[in-house]
């Protein structure tokens, strides 16, 4: 709860609101979610599926045995979406294209809105104009239009760790059952949404500690209050332990292919995390932040004795820890990916709005909200046909290559198990496809894919009995990255002993290969 002296300072600066105003607000915020809904809804196809998108329709479409079995091996992460995923797609059996398939990401975004404008509210609920201008930042925020538009578990991510820190402001101002519960569960669920929620929530523990004061005797938060904090995220632990044994067991393997940023990596991260296609928008947004913390900046290193100070070092937490955290690590065994951490726009959209909403005078807000946001749509329309923080593969591309030359008892190898994940979704998408395609000779051990064809490891041996039947064989190679790969060298050793003739195909990431007798 807040301390006396913080609620008579509320009850004096935000008398009761109107009925008008509340309507108004509702409103507004419908209006954005609108708005959040249809800007992402706009060319949510217009840039091919790449292998991360193939990989969770392929995790999704599944038999239960076979997916349980691939999070348990290596892809625990992100296993809530991969179920979500999965009944979304039984409400439309049959009509599974690109679209119907993205537009989950969309439905998280959209519900993203009124978790913003929730959670500024409760920051700060003696000026609601920052939660509206926080709601509408994140409405036209390019960074999160960029995932909202894939099928990945990146806008149920930001979505969850929205509805965590609300959560977390709400029971710690009103310590009831509903918000206990409501922050347990909503935290249990963002870790297994994505990993990385584990650092939002030591963000929250740290910014539990400054608030609590020394052990003599706490200012904001009572010490019962402090003990009940650690019995919940001992439960939080214990839930979600299955997923901390995972990382403990393959520890860095699966994000193994991070690359260590440089200087350039973190300015293109800032500009982008900023919604902006260049750098003013950028700018305008470390202005704002620094007009929102200057009135308390004096105070930001002590431990916090009022709630201004005390939610200013919660934001700063929950923004810059993360990052910093990832950044120092990064310098041992890379971790840092800017995708990973879009669970820290929000601290940053509440504070540019925290900023905005200084200026006292309403005309010229308007001018500046109006400025952000042509700058604004300026980064929506650049992330409609380009890509930030991804180099898109053009396994789509190959895959129709492929089936569209192939000719009756072609065969196809793929150099490595797991491309054979878009090979087979892009096949699915071809509804006007009668011939079956080239017969897979690995990874093939089911009709549909199953954990083991993941698992498998190309040998000469199958080879050399499977592929001399047919008179040509495709090969599709990805991740083919430089230096002399085992399986590209076997191929290209192997093959040549019954199929002479070969002919080559270069697709962004992708390579294609023909091999036949003549």
């Amino acid at each position: 709860m807040l301390p006396p002296e913080d609620a008579a300072k509320q009850t004096v600066a935000s008398p009761l609101p109107s009925s008008r105003a509340n309507w108004a607000r509702r409103l507004t915020l419908l209006i954005l979610a609108a708005a959040g809904t249809i800007i992402p809804l706009l060319y949510l196809v217009r840039k091919p599926f790449w292998f991360d998108e193939t990989f969770s329709v392929a995790l999704a479409r599944m038999r239960w045995g076979s997916l349980l079995r691939v999070l348990v091996w290596r892809e625990a992460n992100m296993s809530l979406y991969y179920f979500a995923l999965r009944i979304w797609l039984h409400l439309a059996p049959h009509g599974q294209n690109e679209f119907f398939i993205r537009s989950l990401s969309v439905v998280f975004a959209a519900a993203t809105i009124p978790a913003m404008y929730w959670l500024a509210s409760l920051l700060y609920q003696n000026d609601r104009r920052v939660a509206l201008i926080a709601a509408t930042l994140l409405t036209f925020n390019a960074y999160q239009v960029r995932y909202a538009q894939e099928a990945r578990a990146y806008a149920l991510f930001l979505l969850l760790a929205t509805l965590s820190s609300g959560f977390f402001i709400a029971y710690l101002r009103d310590p009831s059952r509903a918000h206990r519960l409501g922050y347990i569960l909503v935290s249990i669920l963002a870790v297994y949404a994505h990993f990385y929620a584990l650092l939002l929530l030591l963000a929250h523990a740290l910014a539990q500690r400054w608030m609590a004061g020394p052990d003599s005797g706490d200012r904001l938060l009572p010490a019962t209050r402090s003990k009940e904090m650690r019995r919940i995220w001992m439960t939080i632990g214990i839930a979600v332990l299955p997923l901390l044994v995972f990382v403990a067991k393959t520890g860095a393997g699966p994000i193994r292919w991070i690359q260590r940023p440089d200087l350039h990596d973190l300015l293109a991260f800032a500009e982008h995390f900023a919604g902006g296609g260049s750098w003013p928008l950028t700018v305008i947004f470390m202005v704002a932040c620094i007009v929102a913390l200057v009135p308390i900046a004096s105070r930001l290193r002590a431990r916090a004795e009022s709630w201004d100070v005390w939610r200013a070092q919660f934001l700063l937490l929950w923004l810059l820890f993360p990052i910093a955290l990832t950044i120092l690590l990064s310098i041992i065994r890379p971790v840092f990916l800017p995708r990973y951490l879009i669970f820290c726009l929000p601290p940053l959209l509440i504070l540019v709005a925290a900023g905005l909403a200084r200026l006292r005078n309403s005309l010229l807000l308007a001018a500046a909200l109006t400025a952000v946001l042509l700058l604004a749509a300026q980064g929506i329309f650049f992330v409609y046909d380009h890509d930030v923080d991804t180099e898109r593969d053009a396994a789509g591309a190959a895959t129709n290559f492929i089936l569209d030359h192939a000719q009756p008892g072609d065969a196809i190898v793929f150099h490595k198990p797991h491309a054979r994940v878009p090979y087979e979704f892009f096949f699915s998408q071809r509804t006007n496809e009668t011939s079956p395609g080239p017969e897979i000779v690995f990874p093939h051990y089911a009709e549909s894919l199953s954990y083991r064809d993941l698992k498998g490891r190309l040998s000469a041996d199958i080879l050399r009995t499977s592929a001399p039947g047919h008179p040509r064989v495709w090969v599709m190679l990805m991740f083919n990255g430089p230096g002399l790969d085992p399986a590209n060298v076997m191929l290209s050793q192997v093959l040549p002993e019954s199929f002479p003739k070969m002919q080559r195909w270069q697709f962004p990431q992708v390579e294609v290969r023909l091999y036949s007798r003549q």
